[in-house]
């Protein structure tokens, strides 16, 4: 038979009982997290959103890009800024894929 212990005394109790037998406390029922449905969808659209900022300026930025920017860009954005947004957005997707799966 489940046990659990009271919160109050710390005496073990039966896991359906409502009140504990040596300090009369009523003890709180245990309350189970829900999964939510939607878990990870967020994330995942977040990192394709990141992903995507990332790689369209990258390849217009970029210098063998078929079109060329009016205006000049820094090689700092294009060498580790744009790169950045978008490994945070692959990021983001395993997250959130996973936390979809139910591994997190």
């Amino acid at each position: 038979m489940a046990r659990r212990q009271c919160a109050y005394c710390g005496t073990f109790v039966d896991e359906n009982a409502k009140q504990c037998p040596d300090c009369r406390e009523m003890i709180p029922e245990r309350i189970e997290p829900r999964k939510d449905p939607s878990a990870g969808r967020a994330e995942i659209r977040r990192g394709l959103l990141y992903t995507l900022l990332g790689a369209v300026p990258y390849y217009f930025a970029s210098p063998g890009s078929p079109v060329t920017v009016p205006f000049p860009i820094p090689p700092a954005v294009t060498t580790y800024l744009l790169p950045l947004l978008m490994m945070l957005g692959l990021g983001f997707v395993i997250f959130g894929a996973l936390k979809r799966v139910g591994v997190l």
